[in-house]
């Protein structure tokens, strides 16, 4: 009986023995397999790539300007509210509403503090020239000017042009009318040259547009027979051309 009890503890204590030895091997097997392979919970999500840098014009200049380039415009402005230490030369001062403005390249400024930030004009406020670089564009049917995300419309009983709110559909221009060309009689003798870079379809609708102007201010329309007047057609031939031409350098043309 004796001899039994020592075979039974003998063979209870290797087993035992046999358990304690393996259960550190598991473990370190278990160890090493957490550093090959992250738990699930421990991985970040999964980044899809973003869109590819648009190729073209950048979006800022050196100088930290904006890139306008809605209907093609393709110049470059400060941002809304850079503020400036002094205004550019050839500013031009404005008043609307009892405040004042400063207007220079397309550029729309007003005095804040010991100095002048970039603002968007007010609606109503009429200049007397475009800036030096805008775009025409037709929307429903009407022509605007466009720069620096600001329109204007010309206003022939103020003869200038004034800031108006974004057209309802401006994201849906209209292409020019097929007759914004007036007749070569409308122009008569005139020469004209664009001083600011316009294009030829803005030459062609401000030519339309001022001849328009012109005809409505003096009465005389040179592609009816006389003049459509009665009386002296010469005087109002000349009165014609007279408006027609400083209508046309109120929007940077020289007009011989």
């Amino acid at each position: 009986m004796t001899h039994m009890l020592k075979i039974a503890f003998l063979s209870v204590s290797l087993l035992l023995w046999g358990v304690q030895a393996s259960t550190p091997a598991s473990a370190a097997d278990e160890h090493d397999r957490g550093r090959a392979q992250p738990r699930p919970e421990a991985r970040g999500p999964a980044v899809r790539p973003g869109p590819r840098p648009e190729v073209g014009r950048p979006s800022f200049d050196g100088r930290g300007q904006r890139l306008d380039n809605r209907y093609n415009h393709g110049r470059y402005y400060p941002p809304r509210g850079t503020v400036l230490r002094s205004l550019p030369d050839g500013y031009r001062p404005y008043y609307r509403g009892g405040s004042r403005f400063y207007f220079s390249g397309g550029i729309w400024y007003e005095p804040r503090g010991p100095g002048f930030v970039v603002v968007s004009p007010p609606p109503g406020l009429v200049v007397s020239v475009l800036p030096p670089y805008y775009s025409t564009v037709w929307i429903g049917g009407a022509p605007y000017y466009y720069a620096d995300d600001v329109y204007y419309t010309w206003q022939p009983n103020q003869n200038g042009y004034a800031v108006v709110d974004p057209p309802d559909n401006a994201d849906a221009p209209s292409p020019p009318p097929s007759q914004q060309q007036p007749p070569d009689s409308a122009q008569g003798d005139l020469i004209i040259y664009p001083k600011n870079g316009q294009t030829k379809e803005q030459q062609s609708a401000d030519q339309f547009e001022c001849h328009d102007w012109a005809k409505g201010q003096t009465g005389f329309d040179p592609t009816q027979p006389g003049g459509g007047v009665s009386g002296n057609a010469d005087a109002a031939r000349s009165n014609y051309d007279r408006a027609m031409s400083a209508c046309l350098q109120g929007r940077g043309y020289q007009v011989n």
